[in-house]
């Protein structure tokens, strides 16, 4: 396969891993950056991550437009979550939006969403939290404009994940499998905690372990057998 080829099985793969993963459901989607054209990027047509395959891709430029004149698929109502943040960071080349269960609570109470486990260092020591009402007033929290999508952005600033307020996360990378692996491990490790946080304190990775285990989880080695596990889990037909 070319690159490009490569790239695109890769993200109709990763919609497929996060379905069975549970990290999105109906609703979520996930994009790569392109990697000739970095003020574009790729995301499927509006449909259900599980049923996701090549022919769901599709290029958009920053502003959320198609690239093809010619395409009249109706598309998801919030690329501009992606636009914006690949517009905001230039380090990053795939996003992902979900809305994992586990991860509302810390979203909507004071409670911090730290990592306790060891695979979720990747998620970094610190996740804000974006509250759309305190910029927008009363919507129905979808991200639908990009003056939404850059705010959005400006508070993920320069971290790998933020909370939406009674909506979901985002997940920014460097590339498309340590996206997929914070987006799962993220939602692991929000589940774990919601447990610990019923038993008593809670003891917390301190700053100088999360920096080598987000390393560790982001070592080839890792993403690849991370990656084959969740692949030969999910359902990969037609894809």
């Amino acid at each position: 396969m070319s690159d490009i080829s490569s790239l695109l099985h890769d993200l109709a793969v990763a919609n497929r891993i996060l379905a069975r993963e549970e990290v999105v459901d109906a609703f979520g989607h996930v994009s790569v950056r392109h990697p000739d054209h970095p003020d574009r990027y790729i995301l499927s047509r509006s449909r259900s991550p599980a049923l996701v395959t090549r022919g769901d891709l599709v290029e958009f430029d920053l502003e959320g437009g198609a690239i093809d004149p010619g395409e009249s698929r109706s598309f998801y109502i919030e690329r501009p979550i992606h636009g914006a943040i690949y517009e905001a960071r230039p380090d990053v080349h795939a996003v992902v939006h979900n809305h994992a269960y586990a991860v509302i609570p810390f979203a909507v109470t004071p409670t911090p969403l730290r990592p306790i486990l060891h695979v979720a260092g990747g998620m970094g020591a610190s996740i804000p939290v974006w509250d759309i009402r305190e910029g927008f007033g009363d919507t129905n929290l979808l991200v639908t404009t990009m003056a939404q999508g850059r705010d959005l952005a400006a508070t993920l600033g320069g971290a790998t994940v933020a909370l939406m307020r009674g909506h979901g996360c985002v997940v920014a990378a460097a590339n498309l499998k340590q996206a997929v692996s914070t987006a799962i491990y993220l939602q692991v490790n929000a589940a774990l905690l919601l447990d610990a946080l019923k038993l008593g304190e809670v003891t917390y990775l301190s700053p100088g372990e999360i920096e080598p285990t987000a390393a560790m989880t982001a070592l080839p080695v890792a993403v690849e057998r991370t990656w084959e596990y969740w692949a030969a889990r999910a359902d990969l037909s037609g894809i």
